[in-house]
């Protein structure tokens, strides 16, 4: 639990309410801690009060889950922009961390300081692939993990329609939206993180992973479209890092787990039927969807005017873009008929392997992934002068099984208390739940500090966070005095984003150009401690005004956020 006379636990306390990227990696159980604290939140509890979810009662819970997917979708942007929250440097970032994890271990575990998963990563370029290419080697996004009420607020900056968050934010919403609006139980809901992305498995009839803002069942991750390609691209090519789950997490670096053995194998192997299908005709021609390149080994034949008439492979998979039926399944003559005759060719092109004929042989008998017998007779039937088709059997294979690569199971298993909410608790009740186990569940103790609430949570890691990690803020004031800072201030709309007496950090307050007076007084003395760190500011409040000392001015704005204030130990250290 919180210690203000520990630094360790200062910073763990102060990540939960910067939430970046590399503080969540650091701190595996800030990932479910923002969860909580957007359960905890009023305003997804709002969205129950929609036109859009009424009848929800009656729907399936899968049904249930759509629903919720498209309003996500409809409401909210996946942004990655890297002038949102800022930039800092792989030094700082290592000079802060020293204490909490070996630098080589580091780089070998996170995007941003030197992993680069397999050569899918190599390839791309990491740094181009995310915009850092123009800046200095060591230079590095905070990416931060956004609340509910910071995604709500992206709706307040220019040339954003809706809100938005990076795919963390995305996830940790996603969980919290299918518990109250969809009724999941947390306990079907498992958070994964990689060094590049976050997603959750949503253990729901054969599985669904959420993706950004998609929602993917087992049949879209194997069929071969664009939007499959993305949803696989992180299990394909990266570790998973950290699985979050409301009985606790494990991390691949770390040797301790809290959450249950049993719980984690029961995941893993949830996941892994999810990551495996059979081989059918339909799977292979999902299959070929993807890999284009071997769409003009193929073709396909179809009776034209009585006679037999054969097509390009590739032709046909283009003409799919505009319409709904497939090659694979049924549907295959209702678009081979839409296509003009004088698409066809009236004998069959040399050097392609007819499709007709290879779902012969699967309808022939079924086929199985273990038998070596089996892969062989797939291997005739795909022999080709166009590829080899040894290693095209085995990239088939490949695309059928996915092995994830998760934390190993070798741990030490440190179960702690689950975190249990009722599906039909109320708002009121979550919170009074989650308060009283907060003496006995870390993750409980950070979702308050996560979730802002400066009458339930500490003001000293709030400020720290404040002070040393708002760039953004700094950089957009720049070239304004103290004075024209404070006034610039003043002239934004006097609101905070969050409800009572819950609090924005600065760079929200210049992001959203928005906050109480109080939030606008910490977004000054931020730029002060970074113009002027050798001279203290002060910080007072009486009923209906907060005023910031510095250099002997003072500057003021009114607030209507009655909470104590932080006091100077609150600013120390």
């Amino acid at each position: 639990m919180f210690n203000p006379d520990d630094p360790q636990s200062v910073e763990k306390y102060s990540s939960a309410v910067t939430l970046s990227d590399m503080e969540v990696f650091i701190f595996p159980e800030l990932m479910y801690a923002l969860v909580l604290a957007n359960i905890m939140s009023p305003c997804i509890w709002r969205w129950r009060n929609d036109p859009w979810f009424s009848g929800m009662q009656r729907l399936s819970p899968y049904r249930r889950i759509l629903r919720t997917k498209q309003y996500l979708m409809d409401n909210f942007a996946f942004n990655l922009d890297l002038d949102t929250w800022g930039l800092t440097t792989k030094e700082r970032e290592l000079e802060r961390f020293r204490d909490f994890i070996d630098p080589d271990v580091l780089a070998r575990s996170n995007a941003l300081f030197g992993y680069e998963g397999d050569k899918f990563y190599f390839d791309m370029d990491i740094r181009r692939h995310f915009g850092l290419d123009t800046y200095d080697g060591s230079v590095i996004p905070y990416w931060k993990t956004e609340t509910v009420e910071a995604m709500e607020a992206f709706r307040y900056k220019p040339g954003y329609p809706t809100g938005a968050g990076e795919c963390v934010s995305l996830a940790a919403l996603y969980a919290a939206a299918l518990f109250i609006v969809a009724g999941v139980p947390l306990e079907d809901i498992y958070m994964m993180a990689t060094p590049l992305h976050s997603q959750n498995f949503i253990d729901i009839n054969d599985g669904l992973l959420t993706n950004n803002r998609r929602i993917v069942t087992k049949n879209m991750f194997f069929n071969g479209t664009e939007i499959s390609a993305k949803a696989r691209r992180a299990l394909e090519n990266e570790q998973v890092t950290i699985v979050a789950h409301c009985s606790g997490y494990i991390h691949s670096i770390y040797d301790r787990a809290t959450m249950p053995a049993g719980i984690f194998r029961k995941f893993s192997n949830r996941l892994r039927q999810y990551l495996k299908t059979d081989i059918t005709f339909e799977v292979l021609a999902n299959f070929l969807r993807q890999n284009k390149k071997l769409q003009r080994c193929f073709q396909l034949s179809h009776t034209c005017c009585g006679k037999p008439r054969f097509i390009e492979a590739e032709k046909v998979f283009h003409y799919e873009h505009s319409s709904t039926v497939r090659i694979g399944d049924s549907s295959r003559a209702k678009l081979l008929h839409d296509i003009d005759e004088d698409e066809f060719y009236p004998s069959p092109l040399p050097g392609r392997l007819l499709l007709d004929e290879i779902e012969t042989f699967f309808r022939a008998g079924s086929f199985s992934l273990d038998s070596e017998e089996a892969r062989a007779q797939l291997r005739q039937h795909l022999s080709c002068s166009c590829f080899n088709a040894e290693e095209v059997v085995a990239d088939l294979l490949r695309f059928c099984t996915l092995e994830p690569r998760l934390p190993l199971e070798q741990k030490t298993w440190a179960p702690g208390p689950c975190v249990r909410i009722a599906p039909d608790s109320t708002r009121d009740e979550v919170i009074a739940m989650l308060d009283a186990e907060r003496s006995r569940s870390p993750v409980a103790d950070l979702a308050f500090q996560a979730w802002r609430d400066m009458q339930r949570s500490h003001w000293k890691p709030f400020v720290k966070a404040a002070l040393e990690r708002n760039p953004v803020s700094v950089a957009a004031l720049e070239g304004l005095d103290l004075a024209d800072a404070a006034e610039r201030l003043r002239r934004m709309e006097n609101v905070s984003i969050y409800d009572g007496t819950r609090m924005s950090q600065p760079d929200e307050v210049w992001n959203f150009q928005r906050g109480d007076g109080l939030e606008k007084a910490l977004c000054l003395m931020n730029l002060a401690r970074h113009r002027y760190p050798q001279d203290s500011a002060r910080l007072t409040v009486d009923k209906r005004s907060v005023c910031v000392g510095v250099r002997g001015r003072d500057y003021r704005f009114e607030t209507d956020r009655q909470i104590p204030p932080p006091g100077d130990d609150d600013f120390a250290g």
